[in-house]
């Protein structure tokens, strides 16, 4: 299947043992409110040290009326790109794509090409588990040494907005300690991946970032 990027997430390094974060609300007018608007990467070690965590989520502002009815498109792939050598470029990728009421994945590989178009290679696949309901309980697998997850969160990233703007309109000099939390009360659809630092290279250091393409 052949995909062509809709939106890229903000790249970021990924040093082992620390927490990274790169998100991105609202801005992107044409993707916003539909399954190929990226908010948040996360990108961090596992509580086992040998695992490395990708966190995606997508569709923000979910109000908890509309979260029930929020999904994953069939026609919409999510891409962990991970550069190991530095040049910028992915060297691996892992991918998620929704069929039915799982969702799949598929890599850690070496993707075909780079860039702005993928494909998924079918024989490459790593697991898939139950996309989780709202509401209900958590439902996560765990496939060759990897663990899944894919279904509504509760929006992590803290932002206050308002004092943002008064900044940005010189109301104010700062931010406040500790403000107010804009997304409070708002959630997200997530695809959560913990990886074997093993399958990633032996680099020191990770380049990755995180984009969804769809079906052409």
């Amino acid at each position: 299947m052949k995909k062509s990027k809709m939106i890229l997430g903000m790249s970021l390094v990924a040093i082992t043992g620390l927490t990274l974060v790169a998100a991105d609300h609202i801005d992107a007018p044409s993707v916003t409110g539909n399954a190929a608007d990226i908010t948040d990467f996360y990108a961090f070690q596992g509580q086992d040290t040998n695992n490395m965590v990708f966190a995606v989520n997508t569709q923000g502002l979910l109000t908890p009326n509309s979260t029930a009815a929020a999904a994953f498109d069939e026609n919409v792939m999510i891409e962990v790109n991970i550069d190991n050598t530095g040049d910028n470029k992915e060297d691996l990728v892992i991918q998620a794509l929704r069929r039915g009421s799982k969702m799949y994945f598929f890599g850690p590989y070496a993707p075909s090409a780079t860039g702005k178009t993928s494909t998924i290679d079918i024989t490459k696949a790593s697991g898939s588990v139950d996309i989780s309901k709202y509401g209900a309980t958590a439902v996560t697998s765990t496939e060759n040494g990897m663990k899944f997850f894919a279904g509504p969160r509760d929006d992590p990233f803290f932002f206050d907005l308002g004092q943002y703007q008064d900044v940005i309109a010189a109301k104010a000099t700062a931010f406040k300690t500790t403000g107010f939390d804009t997304f409070a009360g708002t959630n997200v659809l997530s695809v959560v991946i913990e990886v074997p630092k093993a399958k990633l290279g032996t680099a020191a250091t990770l380049n990755t970032w995180v984009e969804s393409k769809k079906k052409q």
